[in-house]
C-alpha cells in the first residue's frame, strides 16, 4: 500500500489542478535591484470548489503534502491554531526552514526571523523585538525602501500563494491587491453626481423639516420667594428632529476606514473583519463614497474614494477580499493617509468621517512603557483635529484582548469620536452596524446650543457638557456648548446651574437657543426656546425633584465615578476602583423614584459589569480598560459605543442608540444568525458577567427605508428660521 504521502499527492495532483498565469506584481520586501519580478499568480479552476466538500482529515493531509512535513505534525498543528514560535516568522506567519533560499536573522535576544521580513520592520523604523520587546542594538543591514512600500502596495509572499488559494474559502480573498503607485495628491476621487433622488423632495405648499426641539425641565417647579438659591438646576434636552415621510433622500456620506492587517489579524480575524466591511459596502447607496486605508507596517490606499454604485460595490468588496495580514502596526501611518484621503477630495459629501479598527499597539511611533502613559498626540494628523478645516471625527474600533485601548480612546477622544470595544470575535459586524446606522442618518451639523440669562439677578454658574466643550461667560450672563454632529432622533441632555435671587412673583431664569446647520441643504438655521420661568410661593415649596434632572445627575455624577475608577485602576489600586463603581451603584439602586426608570436600570448593570472587570489586575488589563474607556466615551458623548453585549438589543446595557442604529443592529444580525452564534462561543476574552438580560421595548423601526424614508410620529419642533 502507498504511503500517506503520496496517496494525498496524487489526491492534490488530482483534485486540485492549478493554472499560472505570468503576471507583473511588485514584491515589497524583495533584495535591491529585484523589485520588478515575473511571478506566477496562481488561479484556482472549477475543481478547488469540491475541497469544501472534502473531510477535514483529507484536508489535513494534503496539507501535510505541501508542506512536505510529516501528517502528525501537520495535524497537532491545525488542531492547535498555531505552531511552535520557534518554526514561525513572528512578523510573516510563515515556516522558517534552512536550506530553502531563505536567509535567516537572530537576533541579540535570541529570536529567529526571515531576514527580509526583518530588515523591512527595521526600514520602517521598528527597532524592537516583536516577540520581547527588547530593543535592539545590532540591526540588520538597512537597504534602501522597496519602491512598492514607497507606493503603498500591498505585502505579497510568493512562496505561500498556494496555500492561501488552498486553505480559503473564496480562493481569491487571500490574495494580495496589486495597486497602481499612489499620486502625490489624493485628488482622484469619484465625483459627486447630482441625481433627481438626492434633490431635497416635497411639492410645493408642503411643510418645512420638522426642526430640532428644545425641551427644559426645572430641579424643582417652585420655591420660596424669600429665599435665594445659590445653584438651582436646569435640565436642557436637544432633540433631533424626526425625519418627514414625504423627505427621500439624507445627507449623503463620504466614509474613509482605516483597518488593520498587520500579522495578529491573520486567520479569523481578518475574515471577520472581510465580513464586516462587506456589509458596510453593501448598506451604503450610490450617492455615498468609500475609501479603504490598510496599514500594518507601513500603510496604503487600497482606492480612492468612490461611490457605492453597484459596479463601486463590487470593485470595494473585490479589494477588501485580497487583503492579507502581515507585518507590525502602525497606526499613526494609517490615519495619515486616511487625512490625505479628506483633504486632498476634490468634492465632498455632506458628511464625512473616519472608521479606525486595530487589534495591536502602535509600535513605531510609541515609545516603550515605562509607567507613563505615552503621548498619544502624534497619532492624530493635526489637520483633522476639531478647530481645523478638514476636522473629521474618527470612530475607533479596539479588537481583542491586545490593543491599545488608551491609544484608542485618545484618537477617539481627540477627533470627538467614538470608541468600542470588540471583545466577542462575532461582534465585530455590529459595532460597524451601530456606527454607519448613526453616520447614515446625520441630520444636524455644527449645533451650538447658546443659554442667556433672562432676569438681572440671574447668573449662569456651570455648564455640565460631558465631552462637549462649554463655556460660561465672565460675567455669568451667558454660556455655550458646541455639540456638533446628531443624527435623526438622537437626543442630548446638558445640565446648567444658575443662581437665583430672592424675589417677589414668578421670575424668568434662562433663555435657550440653538442654531445648527441642516445636513441635507446646508443651511444654517436657528431655533428659540421658551424661557425657562420658575415659580415663587410665600411657604416653604414641598414639591419633590424632577424625575429627569435628578436621573441627569447620577448620571453626570456616574460618568465622573467611571472616571474616577478608571484613574484608580491606572494607578494599581483596584480596590478603590472597584469600591467607588460599587458605592455609585448602590446609591441608583436606592432610589425609589427611579426603580422603574429603564435608563437607570441600564445604568446600574453597565456599572456592575465595570465593577466586575477591575477586581485585580489580570481582569482590568484583559478586558476592564477597554471596557471603561469605552463606556466613559460613550455616556461623555451621549452615544451609542459597542462594549460587551451593548450591541444585543435584548441586553440591559444599549444606552443612546437611535432608531436607525438598531434597525442596522436588526439587519446585521439577521445574516447568517448561525454563524453569529458560533463565533460568539469564542470570544476573545471572558464573556460578558453582567446579570440576566431582559427584553428591549421593540423597535419602532428604520427611519429610513433603502431609498427613502419611513415616516415617524410628527415632532413638537420650535418656530425656527433660517440665518
Amino acid at each position: 500500500m502507498a504511503p500517506a504521502w503520496e496517496r494525498a499527492r496524487r489526491a492534490l495532483t488530482a483534485r486540485f489542478c492549478m493554472r499560472f498565469a505570468a503576471r507583473r506584481v511588485v514584491v515589497e520586501d524583495a533584495p535591491r535591484g529585484m523589485v520588478d519580478i515575473e511571478a506566477p499568480f496562481p488561479v484556482a479552476v472549477a475543481e478547488a470548489e469540491q475541497q469544501q466538500e472534502q473531510p477535514e482529515d483529507e484536508r489535513e493531509m494534503l496539507l501535510a503534502a505541501v508542506s512536505s512535513e510529516p501528517v502528525s505534525e501537520q495535524l497537532a498543528s491545525s488542531r492547535s491554531g498555531s505552531r511552535s514560535s520557534a518554526k514561525i516568522c513572528a512578523i510573516c506567519l510563515s515556516a522558517m526552514r534552512s536550506g530553502r533560499g531563505q536567509a535567516l536573522f537572530t537576533a541579540e535576544c535570541s529570536h529567529k526571523f526571515h531576514f527580509n521580513c526583518i530588515s523591512s520592520n527595521v526600514q520602517h523604523g521598528n527597532k524592537i523585538c516583536p516577540i520581547c520587546r527588547a530593543v535592539w542594538k545590532q540591526l540588520p543591514f538597512q537597504g534602501p525602501l522597496a519602491a512598492s512600500a514607497a507606493h503603498g502596495s500591498a505585502r505579497v509572499n510568493p512562496a505561500i500563494w498556494p496555500q492561501m488559494s488552498m486553505l480559503s474559502v473564496n480562493p481569491l480573498d487571500e490574495l494580495p491587491v496589486f495597486g497602481n503607485p499612489e499620486p502625490a495628491v489624493f485628488n482622484d476621487d469619484e465625483q459627486i453626481l447630482l441625481q433627481p433622488e438626492t434633490a431635497v423632495g416635497g411639492e410645493e405648499g408642503d411643510e418645512v423639516p420638522p426642526l430640532l426641539e428644545i425641551t427644559t425641565y426645572n430641579e424643582f417647579p417652585a420655591t420660596q420667594e424669600s429665599v435665594a438659591q445659590e445653584e438651582f438646576a436646569i435640565l436642557i434636552h436637544l432633540k433631533a428632529p424626526h425625519v418627514p415621510s414625504w423627505v427621500s433622500t439624507r445627507a449623503p456620506l463620504d466614509l474613509v476606514t482605516v483597518l488593520d492587517v498587520s500579522g495578529s489579524m491573520s486567520g479569523h480575524k481578518l475574515a471577520l473583519l472581510k465580513r464586516a466591511m462587506r456589509f458596510v459596502i453593501e448598506n451604503l447607496d450610490p450617492s455615498d463614497r468609500l475609501s479603504v486605508v490598510a496599514f500594518s507596517s507601513s500603510a496604503w490606499r487600497l482606492f480612492p474614494l468612490q461611490r457605492m454604485t453597484a459596479s463601486g460595490q463590487q470593485q470595494s468588496l473585490q479589494a477588501v477580499n485580497s487583503l492579507a495580514a502581515d507585518g507590525g502596526t502602525n497606526i499613526a501611518e494609517g490615519l495619515r493617509k486616511a487625512a490625505r484621503v479628506v483633504e486632498d477630495r476634490q468634492a465632498r459629501n455632506p458628511v464625512c468621517s473616519i472608521m479606525l479598527l486595530s487589534d495591536g499597539v502602535d509600535s513605531h511611533n510609541l515609545p516603550p512603557r515605562d509607567g507613563s502613559a505615552p503621548d498619544y498626540g502624534p497619532l492624530v494628523p493635526r489637520s483633522i483635529l476639531p478647530g481645523s478645516e478638514h476636522h473629521v471625527p474618527i470612530h475607533a474600533f479596539g479588537f481583542g484582548m491586545d490593543h491599545d485601548s488608551r491609544a484608542m480612546h485618545a484618537v477617539a477622544q481627540m477627533s470627538s469620536g467614538t470608541f468600542s470595544f470588540i471583545d466577542m470575535a462575532g461582534s465585530i459586524q455590529d459595532a460597524f452596524a451601530q456606527c454607519i446606522g448613526g453616520l447614515l442618518s446625520v441630520v444636524a451639523q455644527e449645533t451650538r446650543l447658546g443659554v442667556d440669562c433672562a432676569d438681572d439677578g440671574v447668573l449662569l454658574t456651570s455648564i455640565k457638557s460631558g465631552g462637549y466643550a462649554s463655556g460660561v461667560d465672565g460675567d455669568g450672563r451667558g454660556g455655550f456648548v458646541d455639540v456638533g454632529r446628531l443624527y435623526a432622533d438622537e437626543g442630548r441632555d446638558f445640565l446648567v446651574t444658575v443662581r437665583v435671587p430672592q424675589s417677589r412673583g414668578d421670575i424668568a431664569l434662562i433663555r435657550p437657543s440653538c442654531t445648527y446647520r441642516d445636513a441635507v441643504t446646508m443651511e444654517m438655521v436657528r431655533v428659540g426656546g421658551d424661557p425657562v420661568t420658575l415659580l415663587r410661593a410665600a411657604n416653604p415649596a414641598n414639591a419633590g425633584m424632577s424625575l429627569r434632572v435628578e436621573r441627569e445627575w447620577h448620571r453626570v455624577h456616574a460618568t465622573e465615578d467611571i472616571a474616577a475608577a478608571q484613574t484608580a485602576a491606572e494607578e494599581y489600586d483596584y480596590a478603590r476602583a472597584a469600591s467607588i463603581l460599587e458605592a455609585r451603584r448602590l446609591l441608583l439602586e436606592s432610589c425609589a423614584s427611579l426603580s422603574s426608570d429603564q435608563q437607570t436600570q441600564a445604568l446600574v448593570a453597565e456599572l456592575r459589569e465595570m465593577q466586575e472587570r477591575v477586581l485585580n489586575a489580570e481582569l482590568y488589563e484583559g478586558s476592564g480598560r477597554a471596557y471603561l474607556l469605552s463606556g466613559l466615551s460613550s455616556h461623555s458623548w451621549q452615544r451609542a459605543t459597542a462594549r460587551g453585549d451593548s450591541t444585543e438589543l435584548t441586553g440591559l446595557v444599549h444606552s443612546y442608540q437611535t432608531p436607525f442604529m438598531i434597525d442596522m443592529l436588526n439587519r446585521s444580525q439577521a445574516l447568517q444568525p448561525e454563524v453569529a452564534e458560533a463565533l460568539s462561543r469564542s470570544p476573545t476574552i471572558a464573556s460578558s458577567r453582567s446579570s440576566a438580560p431582559t427584553p428591549a421595548p421593540a423597535s419602532s423601526g428604520s427611519p429610513w427605508t433603502r431609498r427613502g424614508l419611513r415616516s415617524f410620529r410628527p415632532a413638537k419642533s420650535f418656530t425656527g428660521l433660517s440665518l
